[in-house]
């Protein structure tokens, strides 16, 4: 039986320089002023050697985009699932981790939310991100005691509203910071949510 290769090759070593090359040039430039030519510069290849991986920026943007939602989805099945039995420790813990991702790489999400109609790549990760946690959380909705019908006011109509709620919540929170360059707004965002979480969970 074949060993399972750890160590990152050549190509997976320039492939993550290119990536975050582009997360920083999000910072400095936005996504529109940034070019491929800046891109390839900054993670020391040619233009040429960048399109052996990506055929254009927005191709890069969408690669950025489902590595940042696979880092979060690797921490939702602690976060959305509660072995403890307790729905509203597992929502609480969601919505905590979701908030680090925001702060962590919020540029890449806002730029997620602002492109997922313009690019399909973008819009079906930052999609099934989002149906995934409605799909997690509505359980945790059912397990308060929420109908677990397809109902207007069944778990995963109600989880749903809130994920797309939570996700509003946080990207007008992090565009608010990125202007301002604070952020105490993603831990009021994230407190909110938290409570129209608990609001809804106890209701159920």
């Amino acid at each position: 039986m074949g060993r399972r290769r750890e160590t990152p090759t050549k190509g997976d070593l320039r492939e993550q320089a290119i990536l975050d090359t582009a997360e920083a040039l999000l910072d400095t430039e936005g996504f529109e002023r940034m070019t491929v030519e800046a891109i390839a510069n900054g993670a020391g290849i040619s233009r040429g050697a960048l399109y052996f991986y990506f055929g254009s920026k927005q191709d890069v943007l969408a690669a950025l985009v489902v590595r940042t939602m696979s880092r979060l989805n690797s921490a939702a099945p602690a976060g959305t699932e509660s072995p403890a039995g307790d729905p509203m420790t597992a929502v609480a813990e969601a919505v905590r981790r979701t908030r680090d991702t925001w702060r962590a790489h919020g540029r890449v999400m806002r730029a997620a939310v602002e492109y997922t109609a313009l690019i399909p790549e973008v819009g079906a990760a930052w999609n099934a991100t989002v149906e995934g946690f409605a799909a997690a959380t509505a359980r945790n909705l059912v397990a308060a005691g929420v109908p677990g019908t397809a109902a207007p006011d069944g778990a995963h109509a109600l989880a749903t509203a809130l994920c797309w709620m939570t996700e509003r919540m946080f990207y007008t929170a992090s565009a608010a910071a990125g202007a301002s360059g604070a952020d105490a707004g993603l831990d009021r965002a994230a407190a909110t949510c938290t409570e129209v979480w608990r609001r809804v969970i106890n209701a159920g």
